[in-house]
């Protein structure tokens, strides 16, 4: 694994910087600075990604023959080190992680051609249906069904946690074709490609950041075209199972996770001890806060090893999920300690306040708008994409042999 900087990759890097120069406003900034999840308001995510579409730079992860930029894994990871670095707002990547690599795979040559460019230009909002009310992680026991009527499926069911299906246009979905044999045995894959469509209805969840972030959605009656089924009936689980390695593994949390310690550092220099000095100068925060980034370094070490491999053509495999426990609890303990270092700054809900281009005076400094909102929310991290109990699982049957 040779990471070494050609100048090659250092000529990317400059223009990585210049295009973040040009294009990152000032709002946008102000947005991912306001983010409390794993992506930007909306509004705001979405004009990010309309300008890394117009320089062809929406999906890092595509090869150049689906219309991806056919970066080599240094280059996706200089890539996202200078968007942390930036402050640029984190777009919704269902579309580019996630359903996108699926059809590159499994999809039909018609399905590629439909589905890939509405995704590459943002054309197209995508959401994910896979958790249910009481499946959660447990995916095979999922219980939306879809019975064959001539041409079409007919869905009924609930899906949960669906974040921002408030403003996707489309769904990829896993849905009971059939409840013969193993329960893994009866799932499908398919697409719901209007999803505004009469049988479905979104219903808001509210977190405890209080935010708008996720949801339930409901399935009553509605129609989806046999054409849709991506794979084959009944054999869903296979492709459900490749679409994961790359919700656990095809992304990287250190670029993240370093400007989240950087931002520690800096809020615990301005926060006082208990003593009066500087809280980062009390030896009890300061080893914590070393631990923290330690994991860090060593997470981006195996993050570099799996690019290198995905560059091969492999797939993350279990070290996707051993990512995912990392990244996870990683991003939970600079979250954690970040609250704790704003302390009592951290009480007041001030939602208002963390609007973009809000004129609201927020209580005490600006850094501890988003502390414990971002605490709050980075609880689930740890659950959601398989939770870590689920990963640790994997990595004991794939890894250990047990």
């Amino acid at each position: 694994m040779d990471l070494a900087l050609t100048e090659d990759d250092l000529a990317f890097r400059d223009e990585v910087r210049a295009f973040l120069d040009e294009n990152l406003s000032d709002d946008l900034q102000e947005a991912s600075r306001l983010t409390t999840g794993p992506f930007a308001e909306f509004q705001y995510g979405q004009r990010w990604y309309e300008k890394l579409a117009s320089k062809g730079w929406s999906a890092p992860l595509w090869p150049a023959e689906y219309g991806g930029p056919g970066w080599t894994a240094i280059q996706r990871y200089i890539f996202d080190i200078e968007c942390a670095a930036a402050g640029a707002p984190v777009p919704l990547v269902m579309g580019t992680r996630m359903v996108g690599p699926v059809l590159m795979h499994f999809g039909t040559p018609e399905q590629k051609q439909k589905y890939l460019p509405r995704i590459l230009s943002g054309e197209d909002v995508w959401c994910q249906g896979y958790s249910e009310p009481g499946s959660g992680s447990d995916l095979a026991s999922l219980k939306t069904r879809a019975v064959r009527d001539g041409d079409h499926y007919v869905v009924n069911g609930s899906k949960i946690w669906t974040t921002f299906a408030q403003h996707a246009n489309r769904m990829f979905c896993l849905v009971r074709t059939s409840t013969e044999g193993k329960a893994q045995e009866g799932i499908s894959f398919i697409l719901i490609d209007d999803f505004k469509a009469p049988g479905i209805t979104v219903d808001p969840i509210i977190t405890m950041a209080g935010d708008h972030e996720v949801n339930q959605v409901f399935f009553e009656d509605l129609r989806v075209p046999v054409e849709n089924l991506v794979g084959e009936e009944n054999k869903g689980w296979t492709v459900a199972k490749y679409l994961l390695e790359f919700e656990r593994g095809g992304d990287t949390y250190s670029p993240g996770l370093h400007a989240s310690i950087r931002h520690l550092k800096a809020v615990a220099a301005s926060e006082p001890g208990g003593g009066g000095e500087p809280l980062i100068q009390d030896p009890v925060f300061a080893r914590r806060v070393a631990e923290a980034e330690a994991e860090i370094m060593a997470l981006e070490v195996t993050e570099k090893k799996v690019m290198c491999e995905v560059a091969e053509g492999k797939t993350p495999g279990a070290a996707g999920s051993i990512m995912k426990v990392c990244g996870s609890e990683s991003l939970q303990k600079t979250a954690e300690l970040t609250a704790e270092a704003v302390a009592y700054y951290g009480a007041p809900h001030q939602k208002q306040a963390r609007t973009v281009g809000s004129n609201v005076q927020p209580i005490g400094p600006d850094h501890a708008l988003t502390a414990l909102p971002r605490h709050l929310n980075h609880r689930a991290a740890s659950i959601y994409a398989g939770s870590n109990e689920i990963q640790r699982n994997i990595v004991a049957k794939l890894v250990l042999g047990l």
